[in-house]
C-alpha cells in the first residue's frame, strides 16, 4: 500500500463509522467500475473502434455535436 493511501486511510478511520462505511462503499463501487470498463475496452474488436469512429465522423460532418470550448467553458459553474 501507497503512503498516500495509508494516510488516507488514517484519517477516514477517524470519521463515525456510518462515514466510514460510505466512503468504503464509494471506492468500492468505483474500483468495480474501472474493472468493468477495462473489461469491456479490451473486448472491443479493431472492427467495432473503426465503427465507432465512423459514427463519430458522421456526427461531426452533420453538425451533430458540440465545440469541447463551448461545452467545457472556464465560465460554467459545476
Amino acid at each position: 500500500m501507497t503512503e498516500l493511501l495509508e494516510r488516507a486511510f488514517t484519517e477516514v478511520g477517524k470519521l463515525p463509522a456510518e462515514d466510514q462505511d460510505a466512503i468504503a462503499l464509494r471506492i468500492l463501487a468505483e474500483l468495480t467500475d474501472d474493472r468493468e470498463w477495462a473489461s469491456r475496452f479490451s473486448a472491443t474488436t479493431e472492427d467495432q473502434w473503426q465503427r465507432l469512429a465512423a459514427l463519430a465522423r458522421q456526427e461531426v460532418a452533420a453538425g451533430d455535436t458540440e465545440p469541447l470550448e463551448r461545452i467545457l467553458s472556464p465560465d460554467d459553474s459545476l
